[in-house]
């Protein structure tokens, strides 16, 4: 009974947050000047109260203080808001997102009230620790044209963080988008995986290696317990790059890589995702590396690296008899427009 719940709660409440998104303009036009749009009408619906916990400084150090735990957190909860303040916070959110990255967001949240059915214990502490309105907007200087200001959504298993400089997009990493649980059973031959197609073109690619292909991209057969630099402001690089690099794949396998790249890229609006595409472009396809490590079957602990000259994603399956995924794009350049 409680996981029919669950699932009804996950499609609610996905609906309810979906109809507050906007459409998007055409895929030509930047998304800057919106975001600064949108940040300025969030930030005029508040009160007062709300604003002070909404607002910070560009130079303040909450600005990189990012992490997907459920921990407390600085900024302005969906919480406290409704009716044109929540409204506002989601439309501010969509513009750093295309439809697709939006409704994963949405997904992400959902799973709260996942959570919140599944767990054990007290209901308050439940709700005080599971909640999908527990995401918070945080803006980092004076949103405009000119200048240094940036903005985050960020939450359980969820951080979007964005720098923007004289009215141009500056930076959009760290990208982090987690799920738990990971599949959800929704009755004969229905399931839901929110991060589901990229755990399986990744394992693909690892299926199709020869097994000299494959001695190079399968490192281990233990998975790390969860990605590198969690919580860090910058991406962890040492070691480099390792596995098997895209010049030595097969054609079905370069086909499944530019497949994954899309499905990681498809997140962002179209202006910031042709942005990263022409950055791979301009360094060459030949030196991304993938990486695999731990087991090679669905439902058992594993995790996978890809690596190029411009991006390191990290995808992580190991907890909650691997359930329970964090995933994550950032640019080998140093992420929040700070470089390493």
């Amino acid at each position: 009974m409680r996981g029919k719940k669950a699932l009804v709660a996950f499609g609610v409440l996905a609906a309810m947050s979906g109809a507050l998104l906007v459409a998007k303009k055409p895929a030509a036009e930047s998304s800057a000047p919106r975001m600064a749009t949108a940040a300025k009408a969030f930030l005029t619906t508040l009160s007062d109260a709300q604003r002070e916990k909404a607002s910070f400084e560009f130079g303040d150090k909450e600005r990189t203080n990012w992490h997907f735990i459920p921990r407390e957190r600085k900024g302005l909860p969906l919480k406290e808001l409704e009716g044109e303040p929540l409204r506002t916070a989601h439309r501010l959110i969509a513009t750093g997102l295309s439809n697709a990255g939006y409704d994963q967001a949405v997904d992400v949240m959902s799973l709260e009230e996942i959570l919140y059915l599944l767990e054990g214990g007290e209901r308050e502490e439940r709700r005080a620790k599971r909640d999908p309105q527990k995401y918070y907007i945080s803006i980092f200087g004076k949103p405009g044209d000119s200048g240094s200001w940036g903005w985050r959504v960020e939450g359980h298993h969820l951080s979007l963080n964005f720098t923007l400089v004289d009215g141009k997009i500056a930076s959009s990493t760290p990208e982090f988008f987690g799920a738990n649980p990971g599949t959800i059973q929704a009755g004969p031959g229905r399931e839901i995986r929110v991060l589901g197609a990229e755990e399986d073109l990744a394992r693909q690619i690892l299926k199709l290696c020869t097994p000299a292909l494959q001695k190079k991209m399968w490192i281990d057969k233990k998975a790390p317990a969860d990605l590198r630099g969690g919580g860090v402001a910058q991406p962890v690089l040492e070691g480099g790059a390792v596995g098997i690099k895209f010049s030595e794949m097969s054609n079905d396998q370069k086909k499944l890589l530019g497949q994954l790249l899309a499905e990681y890229l498809k997140n962002m609006p179209a202006d910031i995702e042709a942005a990263r595409r022409a950055q791979i472009k301009q360094a060459g396809m030949d030196d991304i590396h993938v990486s695999w490590w731990g087991s090679s079957e669905r439902d058992e602990g594993h995790y996978y690296r890809v690596q190029g000259p411009t991006f390191i994603i990290e995808y992580n399956n190991t907890q909650n008899s691997a359930n329970h995924v964090h995933s994550i794009w950032r640019d080998t350049a140093g992420d929040f427009n700070i470089p390493l």
